[in-house]
């Protein structure tokens, strides 16, 4: 068999990102960003309905105290440095982040989905 139930998708995304402390962290050409000023987030999802989640608020990241570049991808940690990467995906827009630059996900926007 290869298709997850909707009960089970549900049950792995609350195990994996609702019990315990999961980061965003920012990505460019891809590596994390590894800038002073740079560190990652932590972020909260809601609970999962029909395979898929999403941050039940805005996360900010802190102000650029220098060039950060091109942010392509956005990644899940399980830790607030190192770690298991979770997930990764591509941006759905290429931001530049220069100095005194802020990056912003708005609250809903990042959708992790089962298929």
């Amino acid at each position: 068999m290869n298709h997850m139930s909707i009960y089970l998708k549900n049950k792995v995304l609350t195990d994996n990102l609702r019990t315990t402390p999961v980061y965003v962290a920012l990505f460019n050409n891809g590596a994390e960003v590894a800038q002073p000023s740079y560190t990652r987030q932590t972020i909260t999802f809601i609970a999962p309905t029909d395979g898929q989640t999403s941050n039940s608020a805005d996360i900010l990241f802190p102000i650029a105290g220098e060039n950060w570049g091109d942010i392509t991808h956005i990644g899940i940690f399980d830790s607030l440095t190192g770690g298991n990467l979770l997930f990764k995906s591509p941006a759905e827009f290429v931001k530049t982040i220069d100095v005194s630059s802020q990056y912003k996900i708005p609250k809903n926007y990042l959708i992790v989905r089962l298929k």
